[in-house]
C-alpha cells in the first residue's frame, strides 16, 4: 500500500516536530514554508555578524525536546548542543535584585537574603507544585477530541489540582507573603501571554518546572533547534519546500483535499496539518471553508494573549550582565493592568533583556554583544497606532534601560538595530492581532475548549502549534505535534509508543 501523503503548512517547531515523527513512521511528508528558512518564529535574524533568535529564548523541559528526537529515531545531542544556565536569570526590582537559581539551597539562601522569613515556604512550594505537575502533565499529553475525554481516569485524578477557583497570583499567595517575592514566581504567566491576576492557578507548575529542571541555552541560539529538526526531517526522507506560501486550504464538503499555493498551483494530500497561527489560518487559509465555530466574526471575539515590542540590538561593547534579565516596572500590577485591561503601552514598563553572547560568543563579533530586548505590550485589538508611536516608545525603553540597568551607554554603542512592534508580528509572521502567545489560556480556551488537534470543523485537517492543545511555549508545542502525530497513526493503524515524559527527565 502506498504511504499516506501528509502536507504540513508551516515549518515552525510544531510543523517540524510532527514532520520528523510522521516521516519516521512511514508517512510521505511535505512541509511548505513561506520563508526562505525553516523555524517560523523559532528562526533567527542575522545581520552584520550578529545572530538573534526571533522568538523563544528560554529552553525549558528539554527532556521533551529529547523525546521528540527519539520519536524520530534520532538523538538530540547529535543535532544541537545545550548549556544549562546557573543561575537561571536575574530579576531586578526598583530596590533589590534576585539571582534565581534552580539549586534549592542557593534559591533558599537568596530568598532569605531578600525576603527574610519566607525561605521555608520554598520547600512547601516545590513539594506541592511537584504533585500538581505529576498529576497534570500527563493530562496535557492526551488529546481532547471528544468531551468524554474529560472522564479519563488520568484527568479525573488530576481535576483537584486544577484549582479552578484560583488564579496564579492567589495560589502563590498561599506560599509567599511579600509582593515582590510572589512576582518572582508569577511573572512566568507572561510566557503564555497572560496576567498572573487572571491566569489559572494550574499554571503555577511553570515556575516549578524551571526550579526543578532548570533552563538551558542552545549554542548558536534556540533557532538551532529548528535547524537540527530540519536536518533530521530530511534524513528521514521528508520534503521541505521553502519560499512556498499557501494561499488556501482546498476543501470539498468540509473535507480538506490539499492546498492551493500563492502561485496558483495546487497540491493534493490525504491529510493536512496546519502549523500556521491558528486565527490567521482560519480567517485567511480557510476563509472559503464555511467555518461556523471559528468564523471570521467569532475569531474576533476570542481572547488573545498580549503582544511584544522588540529591540534586537547589535552593540559594539561587551556587556557583563547575566544571560537572562527581567527588569520590573515600579508598579508591576499597574503595568500588567495597562497591557491587559486598558490596552495601553506602559510608560512604566517591565523589560526582558537577553545577553546570550556572554554565554555564546558565536552570536556576536568579538568584543561585542547581541542584545534581545522584549517589552510585553497590548495586542492589536487595542488599536494603538504603532507606526506613529514606534520611535518614541523605543526611546522610552532605551531610557529605562540606561536608567535602571548597567547599560548606561547603550545608545552610543548601538550599531545594528531591528525593531518589531505588534504590526510586524501581524504582517511579517501572520500572527493574528500580533498576539505573540496565540489564543489566551483562560479556562474557556483550554483542553477540549481549545481548537482541537484533530480540527473539529474540517475532516482530514489537524493542528499543531500554540493555538491548539496543549498551548503556547516550546515544550507544549512539541507535545501538540506528538499528539497530532499519534492521532494520525491511530487513524491509519500505525503503531507507536505512548509518551512517558515523566519517567525520562534527565538532561542532555
Amino acid at each position: 500500500m502506498q504511504p499516506k501523503k501528509i502536507i504540513i503548512v508551516g515549518a515552525g517547531p510544531g510543523g517540524l516536530s510532527a514532520g520528523m515523527i510522521l516521516a519516521k513512521r512511514g508517512f510521505k511528508v511535505t512541509i511548505l514554508e513561506k520563508e526562505s528558512v525553516s523555524g517560523g518564529r523559532n528562526a533567527s535574524i542575522r545581520e552584520n555578524g550578529y545572530t538573534f533568535d526571533i522568538g523563544p529564548t528560554f529552553l525549558m523541559m528539554n527532556y521533551i525536546l529529547r523525546e521528540i528526537f527519539e520519536e524520530a529515531g534520532k538523538k538530540a545531542e547529535d543535532y544541537i548542543k545545550v548549556k544549562r544556565l546557573e543561575p537561571m536569570y536575574r530579576l531586578k526590582f526598583v530596590d533589590r535584585e534576585i539571582m534565581v537559581s534552580s539549586g534549592f539551597d542557593a534559591m533558599k539562601k537568596e530568598i532569605s537574603k531578600n525576603f527574610p522569613g519566607n525561605e521555608e515556604a520554598l520547600g512547601r512550594f516545590m513539594k506541592t507544585e511537584k504533585a500538581r505537575y505529576e498529576k497534570m502533565f500527563p493530562c496535557l499529553q492526551k488529546d481532547y477530541s471528544k468531551f468524554r475525554h474529560f472522564f479519563r481516569p488520568v484527568f479525573l485524578k488530576a481535576l483537584p489540582a486544577l484549582q479552578l477557583h484560583k488564579t496564579f497570583w492567589q495560589n502563590l499567595s498561599s506560599y509567599f507573603k511579600q509582593a515582590d517575592l510572589k512576582i518572582s514566581f508569577t511573572f512566568q504567566a507572561k510566557y503564555i501571554g497572560m496576567s498572573p491576576w487572571e491566569c489559572p492557578a494550574a499554571f503555577t507548575m511553570i515556575p516549578y518546572v524551571e526550579h526543578e529542571y532548570g533552563i538551558y541555552h542552545v549554542m548558536g541560539g534556540l533557532n538551532q533547534i529548528s535547524a537540527g529538526m530540519e536536518k533530521a526531517f530530511k534524513e528521514l526522507g521528508g520534503e521541505l519546500l521553502l519560499n512556498t506560501e499557501v494561499a488556501e486550504l482546498i476543501t470539498e464538503k468540509k473535507k480538506v483535499k490539499g492546498v492551493e499555493l500563492k502561485d496558483g498551483s495546487k497540491m493534493s494530500a490525504d491529510e493536512v496539518i496546519v502549523n500556521a497561527d491558528f486565527a490567521y489560518a482560519m480567517s485567511a487559509l480557510a476563509k472559503n471553508a464555511g467555518l461556523r465555530k471559528y468564523s471570521v466574526e467569532k475569531l474576533k471575539k476570542k481572547r488573545y494573549s498580549c503582544s511584544t515590542f522588540m529591540l534586537y540590538l547589535g552593540v559594539k561593547k561587551k556587556y557583563n550582565i547575566p544571560h537572562h534579565n527581567i527588569v520590573f516596572a515600579g508598579d508591576y500590577k499597574k503595568n500588567v493592568e495597562e497591557i491587559f485591561r486598558k490596552g495601553a503601552p506602559s510608560e512604566d514598563m517591565s523589560v526582558y533583556i537577553q545577553n546570550a553572547s556572554l554565554t555564546d560568543p558565536s552570536l556576536a563579533p568579538e568584543g561585542k554583544s547581541a542584545l534581545y530586548i522584549l517589552v510585553p505590550c497590548p495586542n492589536k485589538s487595542a488599536n494603538n497606532d504603532w507606526q506613529k508611536i514606534k520611535e518614541s516608545y523605543k526611546n522610552k525603553v532605551l531610557d529605562m534601560l540606561e536608567k535602571r540597568t548597567e547599560l548606561k551607554d547603550l545608545r552610543q554603542n548601538i550599531e545594528t538595530e531591528i525593531v518589531y512592534t505588534p504590526d510586524d508580528w501581524e504582517h511579517r509572521h501572520n500572527v493574528y492581532y500580533g498576539a505573540t502567545f496565540n489564543l489566551a489560556h483562560n479556562l474557556p480556551q483550554m483542553l477540549y475548549f481549545r481548537p482541537r488537534n484533530k480540527f473539529e470543523e474540517l475532516e482530514n485537517c489537524y493542528l499543531v502549534g500554540g493555538g491548539t492543545h496543549p498551548g503556547s511555549g516550546l515544550p507544549t508545542i512539541y507535545e501538540s505535534a506528538r499528539i497530532t502525530s499519534n492521532l494520525l497513526c491511530k487513524k491509519y493503524g500505525v503503531s507507536f509508543i505512548p509518551p512517558s515524559a515523566l519517567n525520562k527527565k534527565e538532561a542532555f
